[in-house]
């Protein structure tokens, strides 16, 4: 059997009010919650990922400022493991009000807001990576290099 590591990208976005950019989706039959977050596509420059996935997921134009970092996840339900390079990102503009089939809906949620949906975040990353973000992680983006 060929293992094969799936490489995801995630923002955290928050706005002025410490309100945070999340989505409501449909994973495995159930209803989750997660940052604007999906997998890299074939030849997909890392940063456009995050950009494509926050606009596909949410109807928002983000920017990425700042690298949070590499999160692993072995997903129980499946055995994969998902590489998910997390960004802190700059909501821009409401681009659009159509999102990917399988999400509900785009929130801005406040921290107690997000840590009370705990049993439906996505996964232990969801709540981690904000929790990174608020505690000042915060690296440049040129710590992604790609060639």
């Amino acid at each position: 059997m060929t293992w094969t590591p799936h490489a995801t990208v995630a923002v955290v976005v928050e706005d002025d009010q410490g309100r945070f950019l999340m989505v409501e989706e449909i994973s495995g039959g159930k209803i989750v919650f997660n940052q604007p977050a999906g997998h890299v596509e074939k030849d997909e420059p890392i940063l456009a990922a995050a950009r494509r996935e926050a606009l596909e997921e949410t109807g928002w134009q983000v920017e990425p400022e700042y690298f949070l970092g590499l999160y692993t996840f072995t997903a129980p339900a499946n055995g994969v493991t998902y590489y998910r390079l997390c960004f802190a990102a700059r909501a821009l503009a409401r681009q659009s009000s159509e999102l990917d089939s399988d999400i509900i809906r785009a929130h801005w949620l406040s921290l107690e807001e997000v840590r009370e949906r705990g049993p439906s975040l996505r996964s232990p990353l969801v709540l981690k990576c904000i929790e990174d973000y608020l505690e000042g992680r915060r690296y440049p983006l040129d710590v992604i290099v790609e060639a």
